[in-house]
């Protein structure tokens, strides 16, 4: 029997649609859907993922059935056990170490968004444990955190061809971290005289070649550029005087603070063009200014929160909040909120006090949650509580490597690598290695599955349903259901928490038995059922702009949803918990010592600063490397610089580098691109599948080209407990070791 089923891809956040022929319960075939969500035949013809998914679907890299560790942790034996078999025994371990050491035992760590990680989140909170670790803290949560205290809420860029005009991207390349229908709105503004674009990166990527301007900043520096905007702003009376009499808090103060960022200080600090400086700050304030920030200045550690508090005063003293055509407040969820999905109010007081950031980073902890949820709850909308108090990686290790404050001896992975994603990977190794009991969700023996006690078998793309809802900080799902049921013996990620959690206690909070009935019920308060949205692909009401007139309970303007009912220029809630009432520029973290910088540059090598993280098609972050397509244009990870940096190191493309600090070594092939001339760019994730299933020593080669080798994960930052991976420093020089692959 042959049936064209609807499904959707999961190789990047836009799941985009698909139309699966089945034949016996088994696609044979897949074609775009352009009736649904995302719409648009020209995003899947320029992209190289989604012909992947057929493949992978059978793919003999692919985990089918539970596996158990056989011999010594990482030697690569292992043995097939029944699904019963695997669950009763991680329940049993998992009961026993919280009898031991209590409900904190238990740590897990997530990925990218190629998973619903609230069912996690939910096992997690009803066994007591607040130890989730993830990537918010350099990827989501400083822009959620800071929009929300400045302003009570996220907010959304709203680029209107017609009505914005001018855009500004700011430490992201959606040409090749989205490659999608972002990309084709940013290409489309710049072959048009009607916007201006401008590109704020170090490196001269897809968007800088096709900008109006390009400001290339020196890493870590883009809290100074963006007060120096604020300077010629303000003291050029550019700002929105109206909007900022009426719902600005503390613009005298702020006007101050910004008096010694004067353009030729900013240009010199921050490495740019002085006129083009002054030129962005004056097109900034001309109109309707959309702006998006990305990974870029996520990344920069002590800086993080001030350089998205700058922009947001960017945004409010030009009036452009809540505005068509610049940025608009998100909406609340119609459906079921992610924070009420992942239950951690089910988390006790005793249990929250096990939380490892409390009076460390004070914002990403319940305390602070708990402060800025009394003010966005002022407009009926929560934030979800997992992502946002999510534990650091540094004091999670700390507990596994130390027992102190109590002992962390289990590890759930779901859907990431952290031997190559997470920072200081010998660090990570080495604790991970003394753990009790490990358990990896993934499709594949990966190199962190490689020292699993248990690898257990996901369903992927065309497996699984998927509802997409980023977090829950806007009224939008999107996605699709399931063509198949999972092939051989491999679960949703659902099903495995639901299982584990029926034999640990919590039946009475899993009562949906599959993970589409639960998706059903998420839908069910906006009045759609799953076949509706699953015909459409996307839930999705437009926010309106202007929120802030509407009236509240009293007749008047409901305002904004912070301390003063004003966006807050001068932050009132952010001194309370440490932080800095008004934006300042932080330190850069340092990663080589000045005995290792003197002895490198005795010998002529060059102490530079370094970038890491960056997106490349087709590949993202560890995944995708064993496509041997991909890897005919790309056989092996790379470090980026100038050509003039090249010749000072007398290298040429094609040679390798040898890259280190305190932390390791690491090696790479050189490229040449156009960037600043001070700076290197860094590939990450790289191992090589090709070398078969990994195991020690080598684990699929993650010593060699592995850039967290290099990096930290320590905390510079103690507001939301971020970690740096740009803006950070590095030694390099000449190899002429040949790379193995």
């Amino acid at each position: 029997m042959t049936e064209i089923k609807p499904t959707n891809c999961h190789f990047c956040g836009y799941c985009c649609a698909f139309l699966a022929t089945v034949e016996d319960g088994r696609v044979i075939d897949l074609k775009p859907d352009p009736t649904r969500y995302p719409y648009d035949e020209r995003i899947l013809a320029g992209c190289r993922r989604w012909r992947m998914n057929l493949d992978v679907l059978d793919s003999p890299r692919r985990v089918n059935y539970p596996l158990r560790r056989a011999g010594e942790r990482g030697s690569g034996e292992w043995e097939r056990v029944s699904w019963d078999e695997a669950l009763d025994d991680i329940a049993d371990r998992l009961a026993d170490l919280r009898e031991q050491h209590g409900p904190g035992t238990l740590a897990s760590m997530i990925g990218g968004p190629h998973a619903s990680f609230w069912p996690l989140h939910r096992f997690m909170s009803l066994f007591g444990s607040p130890n989730n670790m993830g990537i918010g803290q350099i990827c989501w949560n400083p822009r959620i955190w800071m929009d929300a205290i400045t302003f009570g809420w996220t907010v959304e860029a709203d680029i209107v061809p017609g009505l914005t005009q001018a855009l500004f991207i700011w430490g992201t390349n959606p040409a090749q971290s989205d490659n999608s229908a972002f990309w084709q709105t940013i290409r489309a503004v710049g072959e048009s005289d009607q916007m201006t674009l401008v590109c704020v990166d170090p490196r001269y990527t897809q968007i800088a070649a096709i900008a109006d301007i390009w400001l290339p900043v020196k890493p870590g520096t883009d809290c100074t550029l963006a007060l120096g905007m604020l300077h010629v702003i303000i003291g050029e009376g550019l700002h929105d005087a109206a909007f900022v009499d009426e719902w600005c808090h503390g613009f005298d103060e702020l006007a101050e603070h910004v008096k010694p960022f004067t353009p030729s200080y900013v240009a010199e600090f921050c490495g740019v063009d002085e006129g083009d400086l002054v030129r962005a700050a004056r097109l900034f304030a001309a109109g309707r200014t959309a702006l998006v920030s990305g990974r870029g200045i996520d990344q920069v550690g002590e800086s993080v929160a001030p350089t998205h508090r700058a922009i947001c005063c960017l945004r409010a003293v030009t009036g452009n909040v809540d505005r068509q055509g610049s940025c608009i407040l998100a909406e609340a969820s119609d459906f079921v909120p992610e924070v009420d999905f992942e239950m951690s109010d089910a988390l006790t007081p005793e249990q929250r006090a096990l939380c490892l950031n409390e009076g460390v980073a004070p914002l990403q902890c319940f305390t602070g949650y708990e402060l800025v949820r009394a003010q966005t709850e002022k407009l009926g909308r929560r934030l979800p509580m997992r992502y946002m108090t999510s534990a650091s990686p540094d004091l999670v290790l700390h507990a596994m490597e130390t027992g102190e404050p109590y002992r962390v001896s289990a590890l759930i992975v779901n859907a990431t690598n952290p031997l190559l994603t997470y920072a200081d990977t010998n660090r990570v190794y080495k604790a991970l290695m003394g753990l009790s009991l490990i358990v990896v969700l993934d499709y594949y023996i990966t190199p962190s599955a490689a020292i699993a006690d248990y690898v257990l078998p996901c369903a992927g793309a065309i497996e699984r349903p998927i509802f997409q809802i980023h977090g829950g900080v806007a009224n939008t799902g999107y996605g699709g259901p399931a063509a198949v049921a999972p092939y051989y013996e491999r679960k949703t990620d659902y099903d495995i928490f639901r299982a584990l959690g029926l034999r640990l206690g919590q039946a009475e909070s899993w009562p949906e038995e599959s993970l589409a009935e639960a998706f059903a019920a998420q839908l069910a308060p906006t009045g759609w059922d799953w076949d509706d949205y699953c015909r459409i692909g996307i839930y999705h009401v437009p926010p309106e702009p202007e929120k802030h007139l509407l009236p509240g309970a009293d007749g008047q303007p409901r305002g904004f949803a912070t301390t003063t009912g004003k966006i807050e220029l001068a932050s009132e809630l952010l001194p309370k918990l440490g932080g800095q009432r008004l934006p300042e520029q932080g330190p850069f973290m340092r990663l080589c010592s000045p005995a290792l910088v003197a002895a490198a540059e005795a010998r002529g090598a060059h102490h530079v600063q370094m970038l890491t993280g960056s997106r490349k098609q087709p590949f993202n972050a560890s995944m995708y490397l064993e496509n041997p397509k991909f890897r005919a244009g790309t056989p092996g990870p790379v470090v980026e610089m100038s050509q003039k940096m090249a010749d000072d190191l007398g290298l040429a493309s094609g040679d390798v580098a040898l890259l280190t600090t305190d932390k390791g070594q690491a090696r790479f092939t050189v490229a040449i691109a156009r960037m600043r001339d001070d700076v290197i760019n860094v590939d990450y994730g790289w191992w090589h599948p090709e070398n078969g299933v990994p195991s020690a020593p080598d684990f699929g080669g993650i010593w060699e080209s592995n850039v967290n080798t290099l990096t930290s994960c320590a905390l510079q930052e103690h507001l939301i407990g971020t970690w740096a991976y740009n803006a950070i420093d590095c030694i390099i020089e000449k190899s002429d070791e040949p790379l193995t692959w």
